[in-house]
């Protein structure tokens, strides 16, 4: 797919309910989202990078960094992400658009590659590639990657309200419908459920934090082995999230989703 045009989507807000204003949280000097930004610009393919927030007020401050550093922003719903993510994907005239979400700053830049590579070398025919249907690699290095053609037919064709604040259930959702791939860890080895580096609570950031300080300095585009090596020489900072691993969204749309079964997520009694 030869002069294909990739759009990569950063889906960013500070309204978290859990963890609020975290996408502006320091990490080595500088906001989280920028940290972020900057390892997902580190990947080969991923063509025009774009943080997209919203037009509420508190996200003027993402937009002031964004501008700050050169980093392509939009906004637009609150809520409706699917719409952001199709107006961005409009306005960039993306032929392909990959979606991030904000809470990954450690992801490997290397990962991204690897799915785009996949969904590129499909030459079409994969409508939809993600490493998360079902997912191996350690949370937090969720891709997905679709064609602008399935994300319209998405826009065009999804009411629930789970299809617009997740972007991509209507697709993953419908493997009859549309041709899903998914790229699993080279490894063999499943990390899903047991490896945290996401960012939904105090915890976590501190996790986060953490092995940025340890990490950072030495490689700024530091890569997952690099983290899998640390965690070896420091087991114990397992621990500093560790009751939130294996807790995502799915757990509170288990009743709505067909290809998604209970192994796939862990419900806590802290999480309401």
């Amino acid at each position: 797919m030869g002069g294909t045009n990739v759009v990569t989507v950063v889906q960013a807000r500070l309204s978290s309910t859990r963890l609020p204003g975290k996408a502006m949280l320091p990490l080595c000097g500088e906001p989280l989202l920028l940290r972020m930004v900057q390892r997902v610009k580190a990947a080969k393919k991923v063509g025009t990078v774009v943080v997209a927030t919203t037009t509420h007020i508190e996200d003027d401050a993402i937009v002031a960094m964004c501008e700050e550093n050169q980093i392509e922003v939009y906004r637009g719903s609150k809520f409706d992400l699917l719409d952001r993510h199709y107006q961005v994907a409009s306005r960039y005239k993306a032929d392909v658009v990959v979606k991030i979400p904000s809470d990954c700053p450690l992801i490997d830049a290397k990962v991204i590659d690897r799915v785009l590579e996949f969904f590129l070398a499909s030459n079409g025919k994969v409508d939809y590639a993600s490493n998360l249907h079902p997912a191996t690699y350690p949370d937090g290095n969720d891709i997905e990657v679709m064609s602008f053609a399935a994300l319209e037919q998405t826009w065009e064709n999804a009411i629930a309200p789970m299809e617009l604040e997740h972007t991509t259930p209507y697709i993953w959702e419908r493997p009859h419908q549309f041709n899903i791939g998914n790229v699993t860890w080279e490894t063999g080895l499943d990390y899903s459920m047991t490896h945290r580096w996401t960012i939904d609570y105090a915890e976590d950031y501190e996790f986060i934090k953490q092995v940025y300080e340890k990490l950072f300095y030495n490689n700024p585009e530091f890569t997952l082995q690099d983290i899998l090596n640390l965690l070896d020489e420091a087991p114990s900072m397992m621990e500093i999230n560790g009751k939130w691993a294996g807790v995502n969204w799915y757990r509170n749309h288990l009743h709505e989703l067909k290809t998604i079964n209970k192994q796939q997520t862990r419900i806590v009694e802290q999480v309401s």
